[in-house]
């Protein structure tokens, strides 16, 4: 069965291969070391610390060779042989049906340009909360950038415990932040009504009144945007605000930013 009998036996220039039984199968799995005798020695006791937590009932199959075609077949939860880069695309894909065109590429940014490049290559049952604050340690960035990425993360880890993938959400009840200095106040610097009229009479006609309904209202370019004729109420002299449009919508009209946006 290989060395002396041992369950231990080269099965190249450069592995050896270790033999077992596991739930009434017979399990081969190969360690990437070469088949010199001092290796050979440990993959001996390997083995044995194998068929120790076996007759113990506590051997985790998936966490002992994650890279093996058995991993899946005996884990203990689908997310231990899951590649967590594999589960964020086709979660990122379920996404896009629910969450307004901007949100949604914001999400793709955070997935396709952090998530997948730092965390993709560990199992899905692998990210751990030591893992994470790794991974945002690195990032250069405020407070609020890192709580969007939070965000991702923590809606894509609660959907794989709602899939039953995992057993639990390693962000659930812990956020990272950095001790941040005071923030400075903003200096506003408004245009004087000097100013706005200095705007105005270089505008055409038309263009001034839009122009005014600017610098007068306070609405956000992409809300100004998506205004129609159908959101002015002449009669009560008033104009709905429930809509923006930015380049990520692709010219089609979606939710204003927030809900106190909404007016």
């Amino acid at each position: 069965m290989g060395r002396d009998g041992r369950g231990v036996t080269k099965a190249s220039d450069n592995s050896i291969q270790i033999t077992f039984q596991y739930r009434g199968e017979r399990c081969r799995e190969k360690l990437a070391i070469k088949p010199i005798p001092a290796n050979l020695k440990r993959a001996e006791q390997h083995r044995a610390a194998i068929l120790h937590t076996i007759s113990a009932g506590v051997f985790d199959y998936a966490a002992t060779f994650p890279e093996s075609p058995r991993a899946k077949k005996f884990a203990l939860v689908p997310g231990q042989a899951l590649n967590f880069g594999e589960y964020l695309s086709a979660w990122l894909s379920r996404q896009k049906q629910h969450l307004k065109s901007s949100s949604f590429n914001d999400y793709r940014k955070i997935v396709d340009n952090l998530l997948i490049p730092r965390l993709g290559a560990m199992m899905l049952s692998g990210v751990s909360r030591k893992a994470i604050r790794e991974m945002l340690d690195d990032v250069k960035a405020g407070n609020k950038r890192l709580a969007n990425i939070q965000s991702v993360l923590r809606n894509a880890l609660a959907s794989a415990v709602d899939d039953d993938l995992i057993e639990g959400n390693p962000l659930y009840g812990w956020t990272y932040a950095r001790q941040e200095p005071p923030k400075s106040r903003d200096d506003i610097d408004p245009f004087t009504p000097e100013e706005q009229a200095s705007i105005l009479a270089v505008c055409p006609e038309a263009t001034a009144n839009l122009v005014q309904f600017m610098l007068w209202s306070g609405l956000r370019t992409s809300e100004m945007i998506a205004l129609d004729w159908a959101d002015i109420d002449f009669h009560r002299k008033v104009i709905i605000v429930d809509k923006a449009m930015t380049n990520a919508s692709k010219g089609e009209a979606e939710d204003t930013k927030t809900r106190g946006s909404t007016s």
